[in-house]
């Protein structure tokens, strides 16, 4: 608790952050609290109201086929977190091993360094459009369109995006591995693997979580540019990039419905790097902050 109640106080300067937390936590509430009170369904069709402006019955507007938009924008908001969040512990668990090893054995280092850097070398965009082009009816099949499609982009994303935890994680282990304590803790006969989970991981948690939260907005961003391109969730399943792409074929006339969707991307992914950045410098210890 008290290591809590330090790292607020430490954040609490940073105003960027403050209002990156801020504008997250307005967007939680929308997204899952704001459906309890908006109870029109997302995918409700209505043609007598289809391409209406801010209204009354419909804040936010309807799109083509009368859905209302602020129901799209909830459903869409909602799915976007859930993947970032589902991404997270695969690319901690993966990037963490890989730059733990790497770092501490020595003889681990080039083999696991050399991987790192060929899935870095890999182009990304092609390699996603290809796993969610083989993997996305065997999936479907089995778990049903819309669990098929969220199974399938989380790994697809998870397992292109660990490579930079697994660097920054073995810079630190690099550095922390020579420092006293650890010499200390070789020199009585301590396991490696004692030695990894006692000694090297809770000095090395900081980075790993800033990147970590870094890391959940490539995976907003990579799951919008799939859906944008028709090769996330199925067509009738609301997310934020298929709402732009909807929205591309009416854009000039109806500009609200791919601004919208478009704000909300830039909005989230924005306050996510911001609270990325604040916790970065409240847990650098060459900041004045600590």
């Amino acid at each position: 608790m008290a290591e809590r109640a330090s790292l607020w106080q430490r954040l609490r300067p940073q105003r960027g952050a403050m209002i990156g937390l801020w504008v997250l936590a307005l967007l939680v509430v929308f997204v899952l609290l704001g459906p309890w009170l908006w109870r029109i369904a997302p995918t409700h069709i209505d043609i007598r109201a289809r391409n209406q402006g801010l209204s009354w019955a419909h804040p936010l507007g309807t799109d083509q086929l009368g859905r209302d938009m602020m129901a799209r924008l909830m459903a869409g908001g909602r799915i976007s977190l859930a993947v970032a969040m589902a991404v997270m512990p695969i690319t901690l668990g993966l990037g963490g091993l890989v730059g733990l090893l790497a770092g501490y054995f020595r003889r681990l280092d080039g083999v696991l360094m050399r991987l790192t850097e060929l899935f870095l070398a890999l182009p990304l965009l092609p390699l996603l459009l290809l796993m969610v082009t083989l993997f996305r009816e065997p999936l479907a099949r089995h778990l049903g369109p819309p669990g098929g499609s969220f199974v399938l982009i989380v790994l697809a994303i998870g397992l292109t995006s660990w490579m930079a935890v697994a660097r920054i994680l073995r810079g630190e282990v690099l550095a922390l591995k020579e420092r006293g304590f650890i010499e200390a803790a070789r020199a009585i006969g301590t396991r490696p693997g004692a030695m990894l989970w006692r000694h090297v991981l809770p000095n090395v948690a900081s980075p790993v979580v800033v990147a970590a939260t870094l890391g959940m907005a490539t995976a907003i961003t990579t799951e919008s540019a799939l859906s944008f391109l028709g090769l996330g969730f199925p067509p009738d399943y609301p997310t934020l990039g298929r709402l732009l792409h909807d929205a591309m074929d009416q854009m000039q006339q109806y500009p609200l419905r791919a601004l919208l969707p478009g704000l909300m991307i830039a909005v989230t992914v924005l306050a996510v790097n911001a609270v990325g950045e604040g916790l970065r410098e409240a847990l650098d210890p060459r900041s004045g902050s600590r």
